[in-house]
């Protein structure tokens, strides 16, 4: 973590430094990878200002604190500071258990209403007289589930061949 201490119109302080050190250590802990760190005091008339900009892997955070005594302006942004990133922590947290419940929300579908039945074309027939077997093997071809042809002869009759649900063939033949 690199951290850079500022003063404006102002001499930096050793026990400041300490005290802004102590308590950047606890706030990497808090929030663990931080790269840098911006430490700027300033006095203006008789408010003194602390502003702490932090720039960690996920974003970056600022906190602007002002009041007549310089350590507490300090104790009250890193008191901020804490909470803000307390607060972004519960954030990404929420938000990761969010899309937790949204995949197991889409994979449990919601009662719906039950559809009116619809009929849909389907090309599954031959118009062309076809031997069982000739029938059979478009059927495995085209990888269907019905098959409707016609038989040859003179009356020319339609059957139909379909898959059962143990593998087999099934045959309606309205002789």
């Amino acid at each position: 973590m690199i951290v850079h201490f500022t003063a404006r119109q102002m001499d930096f302080a050793p026990e400041v430094r300490d005290y802004c050190e102590k308590k950047l250590e606890a706030l990497e802990r808090l929030m663990g990878s931080v790269s840098e760190v911006d430490v700027i005091l300033s006095v203006e008339k008789y408010r003194y200002k602390a502003e702490i900009h932090v720039k960690a892997k996920g974003g970056g955070l600022v906190v602007v604190e002002e009041t007549h005594d310089l350590m507490n302006s300090l104790t009250l942004a890193f008191e901020s500071l804490e909470k803000k990133v307390k607060k972004e922590r519960e954030k990404w947290r929420e938000k990761k258990r969010r899309k937790g419940r949204e995949r197991k929300q889409l994979a449990i579908p919601a009662e719906q209403e039950p559809e009116a039945p619809r009929v849909v074309r389907s090309s599954d027939y031959s118009l062309k007289p076809m031997l069982l077997e000739e029938a059979l093997l478009q059927f495995d071809a085209e990888k269907r589930d019905v098959f409707l042809f016609r038989k040859p002869g003179a009356a020319e009759k339609w059957a139909v061949i379909y898959r059962r649900k143990d593998g087999h063939y099934g045959l309606v033949d309205p002789d």
